[in-house]
């Protein structure tokens, strides 16, 4: 199994990258390196975010290595170099999200725990952070920490087009009906990454994001298009279950959440009020990025990392 390098985008040294089989024995991707430093912190594992794939978190991964972490990265079901469930493999389409979590566990079980040091930090944005969010819910939470940028604990208005309780209704109908598999009329097929960059929601640095779409051009296989009415069904409902009054209360495991002011793909007031009412929740707001934080300007960057770094200092501090 390889991963696409390019002069722009190299692959960081080291790499072993190969196949897991998910809970279903899908064939999905994923990726290791051993820390840079010589003296392990520990291990963090990268959950994308929807449409997105192992290459697009080249840069990441080196500024983890250089900070001391091992990292592993695994391409979500259905997109990136993981299984297609459709017959289209440009439809983002799962059942329900529980597919993720036991995915997520498989990952750790079969390629993380037995190959990787620990502690283990989970690190995930946009539908990588949900996943976290989920798996942060569980009574034997595999993580020690977990930070997320971007999480998407609702969807913004500006993606659905139409009152959330409309959204939901529709996709309960249309899915229910069979149709899940259909991708709503009207909306963009193209993936994210491929529309020009004027005027894009994720980033506003040209050079990260024309280096995303280098490497689809490179490698079309990795691209998703939209989600499925099956998707966003499975989506508003873990969004609903995130969402409940008693569910940040039930997260024991340390929390750092990111979040963009210039979110138009996720809802940052969302996210502001969910932080406060974990019991370990830590929010930082950076109010001139766009969804996409680690592909932004250095300066959005830096200001990501400094809030990183301060929050896992605080590991060595407890120790």
């Amino acid at each position: 199994m390889t991963l696409v390098a390019l002069a722009r985008n190299p692959v960081p040294g080291g790499a072993i990258a190969g196949l897991f089989q998910g809970f279903d024995g899908a064939p999905l991707r994923y990726a290791r390196w051993s820390e840079t430093t010589g003296h392990c912190r520990g291990t963090v594992v990268i959950v994308p975010g929807r449409s997105e794939f192992i290459e697009k978190y080249f840069e990441t991964v080196a500024d983890l290595r250089r900070r001391g972490f091992a990292v592993a990265i695994m391409d979500l079901r259905g997109q990136g170099g993981s299984k297609r469930p459709l017959d289209n493999p440009l439809k983002g389409h799962v059942r329900h999200f529980r597919e993720y979590d036991y995915d997520l566990a498989l990952f750790m079980k079969e390629v993380v725990v037995p190959n990787m040091a620990p502690p283990y930090l989970g690190f995930g944005h946009s539908l990588g952070g949900h996943i976290l969010l989920r798996a942060a819910g569980l009574t034997m939470c595999p993580f020690e920490r977990i930070i997320v940028t971007g999480p998407m604990l609702q969807i913004a208005h500006e993606q659905l087009h139409m009152p959330l309780s409309v959204a939901r209704a529709l996709t309960e109908i249309i899915a229910g009906l069979g149709m899940g598999q259909l991708v709503p009329p009207g909306v963009d097929q193209r993936p994210p990454a491929a529309a020009p960059f004027e005027g894009n929601p994720l980033t506003s640095n040209r050079e990260r994001y024309l280096r995303a779409q280098a490497v689809l051009e490179a490698a079309p296989e990795l691209a998703l298009g939209a989600p499925t009415f099956g998707w966003m069904r499975a989506a508003l409902r873990s969004c609903a279950m995130l969402g409940a009054l008693d569910y940040p209360a039930s997260i024991t495991v340390p929390v750092l959440m990111v979040a963009a002011g210039r979110d138009t793909i996720v809802s940052t007031p969302v996210i502001e009020d969910f932080a406060p009412r974990m019991k370990l929740g830590t929010l930082a707001l950076i109010g001139p990025s766009k969804h996409e934080i680690l592909q932004e300007s250095d300066d959005i960057r830096g200001r990501f990392w400094a809030s990183f770094d301060a929050y896992v200092d605080a590991i060595k501090a407890a120790a």
